[in-house]
């Protein structure tokens, strides 16, 4: 890996995002939406409402949100000629692929702050960690969205196949994070499975910072961040110059 030619590859990445507004507006202000409205919701219903789901939902969105825009770009890098014409470059597939996880990981940065920001601020989310703690773990959730999202859009054709892993990847994870059901109260074997997810830690992690200051958060952003590491490592193994 070069610094400089990765250096180069995030800011292409940056100037793309600033040019495409579409996307841009889903990254940034989507988040702040879906927040807005699940407090909307709940503002008037005592109980278990938004100070409950806030938390899971900080985690679950950036990586949600950037699963699904770095496949689809990085697909379409790839059946556009675009990678090729890079690789063939003094480039290798490390400078693509960290490049990405960064240009998308200050993308992630920007994200975390709006929403969590809006949440504490604006929507009297009450946490008792410091703000910037769920700052961090949303900005690695994302980065581990993106992660995940160059590692499978190797084995995609098209932009329709690489939104297929969605629920394939994802709506598992949502559903044994403990969002619905607290993850000790699963049956056995799906806390066994939930214990092997990458998402499970990411929503203890916010929950901890929100809930109380607790140390252990460090031990579960640090899995968080080791499946980001290995989904990275495992996108350069399957990267692909061009579609079949």
């Amino acid at each position: 890996m070069n610094p400089r030619i990765t250096a180069a590859v995030t800011r292409r990445v940056l100037i793309q995002l600033r040019r495409d507004r579409r996307t841009s507006v889903m990254l940034l202000v989507l988040p702040c939406v879906i927040m807005a409205l699940l407090w909307w919701m709940f503002q008037d219903r005592p109980g278990f409402g938004f100070a409950a789901l806030a938390p899971a939902l900080l985690a679950l969105i950036p990586f949600i949100i950037m699963f699904l825009v770095t496949s689809v770009t990085t697909l379409r890098e790839r059946t556009s000629g675009t990678l090729e014409r890079l690789l063939a470059m003094p480039m290798g597939k490390g400078d693509f692929l960290v490049g990405y996880a960064i240009a998308f990981g200050l993308v992630a940065a920007v994200q975390s702050a709006l929403a969590v920001g809006l949440s504490v601020w604006f929507l009297d989310l009450q946490v008792a960690g410091p703000v910037w703690m769920l700052m961090l773990v949303a900005v690695v959730d994302a980065i581990l969205g993106s992660a995940l999202g160059l590692f499978v859009s190797a084995f995609a054709r098209t932009e329709f196949q690489a939104v297929q892993f969605m629920p394939a990847l994802v709506v598992p994870q949502i559903l044994l994070c403990g969002l619905f059901i607290a993850r000790a109260d699963l049956p056995p074997v799906l806390h066994t499975i939930s214990d092997a997810l990458p998402l499970s830690y990411a929503v203890d992690a916010m929950r901890k910072v929100a809930g109380e200051a607790n140390p252990a958060v460090w031990g579960d952003l640090a899995l968080v961040a080791a499946f980001a590491v290995a989904g990275l490592v495992l996108g350069a193994l399957t990267l692909r110059r061009q579609s079949e």
